[in-house]
């Protein structure tokens, strides 16, 4: 027999609390017994089938399964490109310790929830370049995550119309089967000084390819840190400061039917978008034989459910009149 909630703590928590209820029930009676003639195998009758039921109700708690059976499991998977932006922005200290890092531990927890997909990484600047091609092999992806830095790519400003070139560039080529899902995550604080990107949302519906964005940062912003100094910004020869910048973010993911979504010190909705990417429906990759067996609490359930019934309509008589 499998239990399908095998949660001892619980069990014996809850026998616990049953029994000490009933020593109070059972106290009752023998305080009744000193002062009238209690009828002591009724008594006796009660317990059994109280315990009877009670026990019944912790086997259906457990969830029982019994007997086994072959059940083929399809296994689905997704294409996936996680685009990161590292341009000297990342570093901006306005999400503790800084917007990168906490990127990097947002990304390592979301890479591991989407471990049946394929994952690619993408990182960019004023330029794009491919950091990890599209993989099943998770200790591979973490260790690219681990080594992102602002210092791999030029910094010349943030260009977002290049990591969607890539992507789609790299997608269109794949000779994989064509799959069913095909995705971009883009993660930026969304300054932009690219050329215009609308151009290639067309391309990217007629491939079929959606994009998440995930914004990083806060509206009030803050200075961009740069070894012991600040950036400064030649325009005011003053201390450059960067803000999270929405706009681009939500008009991409919203003419490719994707989504946005936002981390801050006070907005986390990463778990939102993983939600909404295993939403995605995905190719059949495989399939495997599992053993499955049927949770049969309900007869145990029922028969509780009876016992207690016979209890409450069926009353004993314990005291002779």
């Amino acid at each position: 027999m499998i239990w399908a909630y095998p949660d001892g703590k619980l069990i014996t928590w809850l026998a616990i609390i049953f029994g000490l209820l009933y020593m109070i029930y059972l106290y009752r009676f023998y305080l009744i017994n000193k002062r009238l003639e209690v009828k002591k195998h009724r008594i006796f009758m009660k317990m059994i089938l109280r315990v009877a039921y009670f026990i019944l109700f912790l086997v259906a708690l457990t969830g029982p399964s019994i007997g086994t059976s072959m059940k083929e499991i399809k296994e689905e998977g997704k294409d996936i490109f996680i685009a990161v932006d590292l341009s000297q922005s990342m570093n901006a200290t306005d999400i503790g310790p800084n917007r990168l890092q906490k990127v990097k531990f947002e990304l390592k927890n979301m890479t591991k929830r989407l471990a049946g997909d394929r994952i690619g990484l993408i990182i960019f600047s004023s330029e794009a370049f491919i950091q990890c091609p599209l993989t099943f092999d998770q200790n591979v992806l973490q260790l690219h995550i681990d080594g992102l830095n602002t210092g791999l790519v030029p910094n010349q400003g943030t260009d977002i119309n290049a990591p969607l070139q890539m992507a789609l560039s790299k997608f269109t080529s794949d000779e994989r089967p064509e799959t069913s899902s095909r995705s971009v995550i883009l993660i930026s604080d969304g300054e932009d000084f690219g050329d215009n990107f609308r151009s290639i949302i067309n391309d990217y519906n007629d491939a079929g390819i959606k994009i998440f964005s995930l914004g990083v940062g806060t509206s009030q912003g803050s200075t961009i840190p740069k070894g012991n100094s600040l950036i400064i910004d030649p325009k005011t020869n003053q201390p450059a400061i960067t803000k999270l910048e929405t706009t681009n973010l939500k008009y991409l993911a919203a003419q490719t039917d994707g989504g946005y979504f936002e981390i801050s010190d006070e907005v986390q909705e990463t778990a939102d978008l993983i939600a909404a990417i295993e939403r995605q429906e995905g190719s059949i990759t495989g399939s495997r034989m599992v053993e499955a067996s049927a949770n049969k609490y309900f007869y145990f359930l029922l028969a509780a459910l009876g016992l207690a019934l016979i209890d409450m309509i069926l009353p004993l008589r314990t005291i002779n009149l």
